[in-house]
């Protein structure tokens, strides 16, 4: 299936205690990148949002952050720093002693301190609250939802583009195979006066022909690499109709097709050869270039 690694989608959704908001982006990447952004209150269930994106996506840059509006009260924590209420006392302990001061230490004496108390909200596991899991948990699966319905969308204009792109690559292959044809006739009509040349020479064995014969077989047939390239182009068929993400399996096959023209334009010969060369490998770099966007 060809589908895109780019898209965005944020959605909000409402629960008994609270509003949770879900943005999630992909953009292009070679392997799953994800990135996770929560509240330190969803820490628990952090391993579990992962293992929904990884469910969900094959392959991208995955962004994704959620947050959190609570509609109850936040429970608090009072902390005491007890160093720094003892180091006030015995200062204001040296200090009557001196007559510089009079009277305790009271509580407004403390709170002109900032650090010697923190106010600070209450940090609950999310797994002591199921029902606000279960509303993160399936906000995110429907953000990824939206994501990929766009990311299918974005990849069937890249199906058009690289279904386009792979039958003009056929197109020049049976081109450079022609140009090939046309070559190794030429070559072949060469080593014919060439054979004529050394059979009328009493000195060369038939050895020496059979060789000729031989280089000129290996260096001109190209049926295994033009099977071969016909073959990925099938092959390229069946994963973009299949059901799973194929970006990186399509990229290979771009690397084994530029390796059979690789062959194929080191041992065809022909007028044409160089230049549908050329053409194929130009050709292959635009696809790989698109190839690049695809899950």
């Amino acid at each position: 299936m060809i589908k895109s690694m780019t898209g965005f989608a944020s959605l909000t959704r409402e629960g008994e205690n609270a509003t949770v908001t879900v943005t999630v982006k992909g953009v292009n990447h070679r392997f799953l990148d994800l990135q996770l952004r929560t509240p330190p209150a969803l820490a628990a269930i952090e391993s579990r949002l992962r293992a929904i994106v990884q469910g969900r996506v094959a392959r991208g840059r995955i962004e994704i952050a959620v947050t959190i509006q609570s509609r109850r009260q936040a429970p608090l924590d009072v902390e005491v720093n007890d160093a720094i209420v003892e180091a006030l006392s015995a200062a204001l302990d040296r200090a009557r002693e001196r007559g510089l001061v009079a009277g305790p230490l009271s509580p407004g004496d403390v709170l002109r301190f900032p650090q010697a108390i923190t106010i600070r909200e209450r940090v609950e596991a999310a797994d002591t609250d199921a029902g606000l899991a279960a509303l993160v948990e399936g906000a995110v699966e429907d953000a990824l939802g939206e994501l990929d319905r766009m990311r299918r969308q974005e990849g069937e204009h890249l199906r058009v583009d690289l279904d386009a792109r792979r039958q003009l690559l056929g197109d020049l292959f049976d081109g450079a195979a022609k140009a090939a044809a046309a070559g190794a006739g030429a070559l072949r009509t060469r080593l014919t006066e060439r054979v004529k040349e050394l059979r009328a020479d009493a000195t060369v064995d038939e050895s020496a022909i059979a060789q000729e014969i031989v280089r000129f077989a290996n260096r001109s047939d190209i049926t295994e690499e033009a099977v071969r390239f016909r073959a990925h182009l099938e092959h390229w068929r069946a994963l973009s109709d299949g059901p799973e993400p194929c970006g990186r399996k399509l990229d290979f096959l771009l690397q084994e097709m530029n390796r059979e023209v690789n062959t194929l334009g080191s041992k065809a010969e022909g007028a044409g050869v160089p230049e549908a060369v050329v053409g194929l490998k130009a050709e292959l770099e635009r696809m790989r270039e698109q190839v690049q966007n695809v899950e």
